[in-house]
């Protein structure tokens, strides 16, 4: 039998597919009781993935591709990156999980001795043209997810579990109290397994992903060595000051 995370994982794959399904769809292929339905239902029209409808639902989420994001808060993101650069030192080992804005620290990074590992296909062709003898650069494979660009599953997972690391520098798609969101298990375990490896743990995130909510809660900011995000309002710092250092 699933367990409710698998279930609402399993509804969520199966209304993006289809886009609008029916409470006995769900029962017949999960083989659960039509109230368990009409529970996930509910709150997975709380965490905006879908809208209830007469005997079913339709889809309502929208995660945004890579190249969507890339347009977004680009001032923002470029702040973040410049700040994230100056934690990166000479001889490090370092992960740079998927995102937009690691991808703009990527695009900066001009250091001689560096060894990079990334699950990110934009991130990788970046730093490409810039390996050497002493600048090396690994690409982490698996299953791609297109939207993303980046490698999740069982082989991108053998892979980083064995593998440690200096710091991790990594993105999500919002943050509420000390949740860390994202919306897939897939890339939640994967970066879950990154940052778990790594001596320090660097959130880059700007303010537009603040005090939201998301699919799955992958990691919590108490965890983490510190947040790097873009001068805002200080009743949003504040909540993050509460559970680990700002780099503003």
């Amino acid at each position: 039998m699933l367990s409710k995370e698998e279930r609402l994982e399993a509804i969520t794959k199966i209304i993006e597919q289809k886009g609008t399904v029916r409470v006995s769809d769900i029962v017949e292929s999960l083989n659960v009781s039509d109230m368990t339905v009409r529970r996930d239902f509910t709150e997975l029209e709380e965490l905006g993935i879908l809208k209830r409808i007469h005997g079913g639902a339709k889809s309502q989420y929208k995660e945004l591709s890579h190249e969507d994001k890339s347009v977004l808060n680009v001032e923002k993101k470029k702040e973040i990156a410049l700040k994230a650069l100056e934690l990166i030192e000479e001889g490090d080992t370092i992960f740079l999980g998927p995102g937009t804005t690691v991808e703009l620290l990527a695009k900066e990074i001009n250091l001689k001795s560096l060894r990079v590992l990334t699950n990110c296909l934009p991130i990788f062709e970046i730093l490409f043209s810039k390996k050497s003898e002493t600048f090396n650069v690994f690409l982490v494979g698996g299953e791609f997810r297109k939207i993303t660009k980046s490698f999740v599953g069982e082989i991108a997972n053998m892979i980083l579990e064995n593998t440690n690391f200096n710091k991790a520098f990594f993105s999500c798609n919002a943050i509420k109290e000390n949740n860390i969101m994202t919306s897939t298990f897939e890339e939640s375990y994967t970066q879950e397994i990154v940052l778990n490896n790594s001596e320090e743990k660097y959130l880059l995130v700007d303010d537009s992903k603040m005090e939201k909510i998301d699919f799955i809660n992958f990691y919590t900011l108490d965890k983490l060595t510190g947040v790097v995000t873009n001068t805002v309002e200080n009743k949003t710092l504040n909540n993050i000051e509460k559970y680990t250092n700002l780099i503003i």
